[in-house]
């Protein structure tokens, strides 16, 4: 079982975990898809770190900046979406995207009710028509970051749902679904706009923890305390 949920640590703290991993024995290796340290003993995982993208781990889990790191991130629900780019954590690009894809009354986007009903009216068609320009949009930037920039790592949040309009857009991705640079965002997005755009980007650059139950018995609860500064920065991003 698994305890909680991610919780931001320190750089010192995130050493610790690897000493007492190395003083225990204890396997510690890099999940690429998803950029974690994961942490694991003769039967299942213990803990997962989730790295700053900024930053890479040598073979025994120990953290270097990455040289000249561009990042691209996406964020996309029904009706909105947020692009940015990002060299060596400096935002230097972002774009807000917006279409009436949701219907009145239902609050259900326009994909969802054509998918389960199947027929539409005028007033469908047109938020269909958005639907599909807005995914166009949203590609055409990202295009544009990959013409102009050398993309690192690309970070993705966006329901399954709305996955083969994004990439069954006229104006294709940049990138495919499955590309070893294509990372899906951990943390939840509620609102896609430039403020979560900014905290999520921050988000990415800290260490974030995970431990089963096994491994928080091992590791010790005061490994999870966060101290004041970081636990407000948590709270209000």
């Amino acid at each position: 079982m698994i305890s909680g949920n991610p919780k931001l640590i320190s750089l010192e703290k995130y050493q610790s975990i690897l000493e007492i991993s190395e003083n225990n024995r204890l396997t510690g290796d890099l999940d690429i898809s998803k950029h974690q340290w994961v942490i694991s003993d003769s039967d299942s995982w213990l803990a997962r770190v989730f790295l700053p993208w900024s930053m890479s781990p040598n073979e025994s889990g120990k953290l270097s900046l990455k040289d000249d790191f561009h990042l691209a991130l996406v964020m996309i629900r029904a009706g909105i979406a947020v692009t940015g780019y990002f060299h060596n954590g400096k935002m230097l690009d972002h774009k807000v995207f917006r279409a009436y894809m949701v219907r009145q009354k239902q609050g259900k986007s326009q994909i969802k009710y054509l998918k389960t009903k199947g027929k539409s009216r005028a007033g469908s068609r047109l938020r269909l028509g958005e639907s599909e320009q807005f995914f166009e949009e949203i590609n055409e930037r990202l295009q544009q970051y990959e013409e102009n920039y050398p993309i690192t790592t690309w970070g993705i949040s966006c329901g399954k749902t709305l996955w083969p309009y994004f990439f069954g857009s006229n104006t294709p991705t940049p990138f495919a679904k499955n590309a070893d640079n294509l990372i899906n965002i951990p943390f939840h997005v509620q609102q896609p706009d430039f403020e979560t755009l900014q905290a999520i980007h921050k988000k990415l650059n800290g260490i974030h923890l995970l431990l089963s139950e096994k491994g928080e018995e091992l590791f010790g609860n005061d490994l999870l305390e966060v101290s004041a500064q970081q636990k407000k920065d948590e709270d209000n991003w």
